[in-house]
């Protein structure tokens, strides 16, 4: 049975991105270039791939976090070496190599399987992906022969007036023969100080050996991105596709022009999103929630029937049949219990918040682990940083926090215990205990009334 492997090319800078960085490490729906073409071939059913790596190498590499082998090119010589540098390193029994681009994001599975097919009833030694554009300005021409099979492949710089009216261009993704490909590869032609894969073609062809093609009904979905206008329009297609595959599964977005979800994200059904809300990374939604308006989820998991109304969420959990905002901010570490109700303009950060609790409005907690059945009245601050280092706040089930306090870590408040508005708290509160900490209230009879008779 043929053992096939795939390799994704990735070495290269990207020069028409005018970026500092690799063109691989660009953000696509949430996620690098490369992680969507890895992430492509093991849908496709394929081993981990193999990625070359060159440009950036290490930041590719983390990228991909051991998702996919990787090799390096020690210098940037061209898809063919690329290749070359991938077949030293891949399984001895490999039978064949399907060769992805790490700038092809939009890469269905699918196409990946039926290349795969395609490739073992053709009987060929290679089988290219090949597609057809109004505009081919700037990708390599597919010159086919009279009996209409595949002759060359042609890079614009190189084409004469003829081959450039050709609208049939190579899409730089195909499967190879192993056997003898190493050797092929060894004699391409240097263009300058690169070698091209696309010129393996003619090589094979030259040899008397048979290089199919299939064509690629969509082109969108096997272009490679150049510079930012194409990220642009290929962020615009992945989020068409990302919304249309929720629609699929049971969500109800209401304004699909001002609603922008990463790929990876994941959304129970009944679930609405009201416009202007923008879900990112890995955020996992349960059922039946209310997301929005205006609401920033990132990196966080939230139960079901949750809602969350003009407020961000990172990397945060928030638990079942729980509301957040409007106007309120849960920061990295905050995980809040079933049934929590965070209300207006609340900052939470690094902080447990137990089931049944309430932090209503004008609120700020962090590095505090707060029990069940906890009030917290509005404008209590958790004094947690002293200049130097954060400090711990534990309240215990069923405590009473009033407005207007301030909570200095380190702190205990005991279970069932009772602090008294517009106190400044320093000491720990035994449970069931009432702490007050503000000066006692005079009153001064008249003085207000001699006061505006000195002004007169």
């Amino acid at each position: 049975m043929m053992t096939t492997n795939a390799v994704i090319l990735a070495a290269g800078r990207g020069t028409r991105m005018r970026s500092g960085w690799a063109k691989a490490l660009h953000e696509l729906g949430g996620m690098a270039l490369v992680c969507h073409v890895e992430r492509a071939v093991l849908k496709a059913g394929l081993a981990k791939p193999w990625v070359v790596v060159g440009f950036q190498a290490e930041r590719v590499e983390e990228v991909l976090d051991q998702r996919a082998h990787v090799v390096v090119q020690p210098e940037l010589r061209g898809t063919g070496d690329a290749l070359a540098c991938a077949l030293a390193k891949v399984p001895a029994d490999t039978d064949s190599v399907v060769v992805l681009v790490g700038d092809c994001p939009l890469i269905p599975p699918s196409l990946i399987e039926a290349l795969v097919e395609h490739h073992r009833t053709a009987g060929a030694r290679a089988t290219i992906v090949t597609t057809r554009l109004d505009d081919p300005t700037g990708y390599g021409r597919v010159v086919r022969g009279i009996d209409g099979q595949v002759a060359a492949i042609v890079e614009e710089s190189e084409c004469d007036d003829s081959t450039r009216q050709i609208r049939e261009i190579n899409t730089g993704i195909g499967i190879w023969q192993t056997e003898g490909l190493l050797e092929v590869l060894d004699r391409l032609p240097w263009h300058g100080e690169e070698r091209y894969l696309t010129d393996a073609v003619a090589a094979l062809i030259a040899e008397g050996h048979a290089v199919a093609a299939m064509t690629a009904p969509e082109p969108d979905l096997v272009m490679g991105i150049n510079t930012r206008r194409e990220l642009s329009r290929a962020e615009a297609r992945l989020r068409q596709m990302t919304l249309d595959r929720l629609f699929d599964q049971g969500i109800t977005i209401i304004d699909p022009d001002t609603t922008y979800v990463d790929a990876e994200v994941e959304i129970g059904c009944d679930t609405i999103l009201y416009p202007m809300s923008f879900l990112r990374g890995k955020s996992r939604l349960g059922r039946g929630c209310r997301i929005g308006p205006m609401t920033t989820i990132v990196d966080s998991k939230l139960g079901d029937e949750v809602t969350i109304d003009r407020s961000a969420i990172e990397h945060s959990v928030v638990g079942s049949h729980s509301t957040v905002g409007p106007f309120s901010h849960l920061r990295a570490g905050t995980h809040l219990d079933r049934n929590v109700h965070v209300g207006n303009f609340v900052e939470f950060k690094n902080t447990r918040m137990g089931i049944g609790s309430k932090a209503g409005h004008h609120s700020y907690l962090g590095d505090a682990t707060v029990g069940s059945n906890v009030n917290i009245g509005a404008g209590t601050v958790i004094v947690n940083f002293d200049g130097r280092d954060k400090h711990p706040t534990f309240i215990g089930d069923d405590a009473f926090v009033g407005c207007n306090t301030n909570l200095v870590a380190p702190l205990e408040i005991g279970s069932g215990a009772y602090v008294a508005a517009g106190s400044t708290i320093t000491q720990n509160v035994p449970a069931d205990s009432l702490a007050i900490a503000r000066n006692r209230q005079e009153n001064k009879s008249g003085w207000a009334k001699a006061r505006r008779s000195e002004v007169r």
